[in-house]
């Protein structure tokens, strides 16, 4: 088999995939859009109609931030980058993104559907220290490490204003890397 025809048959394989991703969330089986629908039914959130909505994905219908609007993003792995979206912004980001990796090219690496990490974000605190450190905001805006520690709520619970129900963790660990990938990533 030539690997034209290899690529085409994983192709298929890949589009009859995506055809039962998009059953289960209601829109194209993207990145983004699964994030969108994984953090709605874990975080209660109540998702935008359109998703092209400016700035925000939805609103928190639960817990301490009920009522607040966020943006989801979801990061196949935590390079230290982070789209924003400064206006307006919306008041909260919420980042899942699968294993620790240094930026760098592309090529020939893989960028798992994987949740290992969720981090919350309040907006304002985060694009004012970004600005005054000189942060380019938009799209790739380089976040220090130190950010990312204090916004982390899973799998580790720094920051206290979301804190995760024993439910909560169970759910995402449904998404979390798994072997020894994982258990390197986490320690490191």
């Amino acid at each position: 088999m030539s690997d034209l025809e290899q690529l085409a048959e994983l192709v298929a394989t890949h589009n009859s995939l995506a055809g039962k991703i998009t059953s289960v969330i209601g829109r194209p089986a993207l990145m983004g859009h699964a994030g969108e629908y994984i953090a709605s039914r874990i975080f209660g959130i109540r998702l935008e109609q359109a998703a092209t909505a400016k700035s925000t994905d939805g609103v928190f219908t639960e817990g301490p931030l009920v009522g607040r609007s966020v943006n989801v993003k979801w990061y196949g792995k935590l390079e230290g980058v982070l789209d924003l979206k400064p206006d307006p912004p919306p008041e909260f980001y919420l980042v899942m993104t699968g294993p620790r990796s240094a930026a760098m090219s592309s090529r020939g690496q893989v960028r798992p559907w994987v949740i290992d990490y969720v981090f919350l974000y309040d907006a304002a605190n985060i694009l004012s220290a970004l600005r005054q450190r000189g942060v380019k905001i938009g799209i790739a805006s380089s976040v220090k490490r130190e950010y990312w520690e204090q916004a982390e709520i899973y799998p580790h619970q720094r920051l206290q204003s979301l804190v995760l129900s024993p439910e909560q963790r169970r759910q995402l660990s449904l998404f979390g890397s798994q072997g020894a990938e994982r258990d390197a990533t986490v320690s490191g």
